[in-house]
């Protein structure tokens, strides 16, 4: 066989090739809407690979981003693991002080922000000294910018006259490509450096009809950011594909989404859950339909029965649940409408749309117990679910961790249970689950069950400290807009449907609960609030 390697840049080559028109739509930071081709995209990328020559950005470099879901963003996403550094997408959302720790971290020598985050990284940027250059992502310079200490560059006039061919170098598919890090709630994050034959391979299963199943007629929307996991591998994937794709820029609400998903016909899109409860917020609110929408693939944290099931009775879309990890490419496994389960009573259908899926070819996976010890697959006997494959990390960059990677499996401190068709579902984190006198109780079974009452909006399940039982479950709960549900509501609602020993020792309806940045609940935060409210009842008691 010849020894071809796989090379990102060649994925949007093959979108030149056979779809050269499709469209890449952007909502641009300025506000308005940016559109144009593969075809385009192609030759400002090449134009993006010679203004990085010229600035002297050498293989291996690893080149920052503090940016939005953009087309100059996508162009990046090419150009820079095209000729042979590496892509470090950071996140916004961070404090300064994470930004800072990442980018020293990281080594990062050259920094492309959108003007929005100006004025952050002029507030980190002369704390990490190897960085030799700050990039705007616009027309002009950014005067919140001029007085730090790298060289100041505008984007476009990088780009402006360079030639839009480029002769991209004959890497080894081995060569590293995209340096992203965990949003973990606690502790530092951890980067994951990405190949090009990962995320290549990674390309091709995320476009397969067993995990997104993008074809040249889907207009595929990810609302999860290109800083946070390479947007769940949207940018590499949907070129494959050739597929339209809609970059909504920084417009996260629900009016910004709805916007995109009507005027571009969007049907598919990608994001956490709560993102898609906000679309639901504006929707219901406003008394709109998105007749275009056929797919939501939800991931990054437990799907809700209750929002399954608004998503099918009132929008007909399909929730279909994925599961992944920054450390999984990150795409490892999902659910997609497959005819044999649609076929199925919904009920049946709906249960399958709550667990994370189904592994797709390439990723294999087990769980084991507190030894290592392989378990069942028999739907029932719970573990730590481990995974490997060819796009799984075998390592943190530049850090030992043995107890994540050992034995060449990635321990992915989620504890599931898989059924003997395969379908795997996340009981809770091994950080989340509820030690209640030796027993384990799992906050995402009472989560999901509770999100499913009529006049709850969101909830959050936290184990407290107890004095008798070292721990008990705590509920919480934001209403829906309008309603006056109380606990004893919540409580006939959860009774028969969770074991007595699992119903939670009180419940609290709050305003808002705390997300991270790519939308993930902040239990840590919860736990430190509310770790001793139990302790101080009974006394009060």
């Amino acid at each position: 066989m010849q020894a071809s390697q796989l090379l990102i840049i060649d994925l949007l080559k093959h979108a030149v090739r056979r779809h050269p028109q499709q469209q890449i739509v952007s909502r641009r930071i300025e506000g308005d809407i940016h559109r144009y081709s593969y075809a385009e995209c192609y030759q400002r990328s090449c134009q993006l690979a010679h203004s990085l020559d010229k600035l002297g950005v050498q293989p291996g470099d690893r080149v920052a981003t503090l940016a939005w879901n953009t087309y100059r963003h996508m162009e990046l996403y090419y150009a820079v693991s095209g000729i042979g550094a590496v892509l470090h997408t950071v996140n916004p959302r961070l404090f300064a002080e994470q930004i800072e720790w990442i980018l020293n971290d990281a080594q990062a020598q050259w920094l492309f922000v959108d003007a929005c985050f100006a004025e952050l990284a002029a507030s980190v940027v002369d704390q990490v000294p190897q960085l030799r250059g700050v990039i705007v992502l616009a027309d002009n310079k950014a005067e919140v910018l001029a007085k730090c200490q790298p060289k100041l560059y505008a984007y476009e006039q990088l780009l402006y006259a360079q030639p839009t061919a480029y002769d991209w170098p004959a890497l080894h598919e081995d060569s590293a490509a995209l340096l992203c890090y965990t949003s973990g709630t606690t502790g530092h994050p951890k980067g994951v450096l990405s190949s090009h034959r990962a995320m290549v391979l990674h390309a091709q299963a995320t476009a397969s009809a067993e995990l997104l199943d993008l074809r040249a007629d889907t207009v595929l929307m990810p609302m999860v950011a290109m800083y946070h996991a390479g947007a769940w591998g949207a940018p590499y994937a949907a070129p494959l594909a050739g597929c339209k794709l809609v970059l909504p820029g920084s417009g996260m609400s629900g009016p910004a989404m709805y916007e995109l998903i009507d005027s571009e016909h969007v049907t598919v899109g990608l994001g956490v859950p709560t993102i898609w409860l906000t679309l639901h917020n504006y929707l219901h609110e406003a008394a709109r339909q998105v007749p275009t929408l056929e797919r939501v693939c939800v991931g990054g944290a437990a799907s809700p029965l209750g929002l399954v099931k608004i998503f099918d009775e009132h929008y007909d879309v399909y929730w279909q649940p994925i599961w992944g990890m920054t450390e999984t490419g990150p795409l490892a496994c999902s659910a997609p409408p497959e005819p044999s389960l649609m076929a199925l009573p919904k009920e049946q259908r709906y249960a399958i749309q709550t667990t994370a899926g189904r592994a797709c070819f390439g990723v294999a996976m087990q769980i084991v117990d507190a030894s290592g010890n392989p378990l069942p697959h028999d739907g029932n006997t719970s573990g730590e679910l481990r995974v490997r494959g060819p796009w799984i990390a075998s390592s943190y960059f530049q850090r030992d961790d043995p107890d994540t990677f050992a034995d060449g499996w990635l321990a992915t401190g989620d504890i599931a249970v898989i059924d003997p068709n395969g379908y795997m579902k996340v009981v809770d984190r091994k950080k989340d689950v509820i030690k209640s006198g030796g027993e384990w109780i799992s906050s995402l079974d009472i989560e999901n069950i509770s999100s499913q009452h009529p006049a709850v909006n969101e909830s959050c399940v936290i184990g407290v400290k107890h004095p008798k039982w070292d721990e008990r479950p705590l509920l919480l709960i934001v209403r829906n807009k309008g309603t006056t549900v109380e606990k004893a509501d919540i409580y006939d609602f959860l009774e028969g449907k969770i074991a007595k020993w699992w119903m939670p020792d009180d419940i609290i309806f709050v305003s808002e609960l705390p997300h991270t940045g790519t939308g993930k609940l902040v239990k840590n935060e919860l736990r430190k609030h509310y770790q001793n409210y139990l302790i101080e009842a009974s006394k009060d008691a």
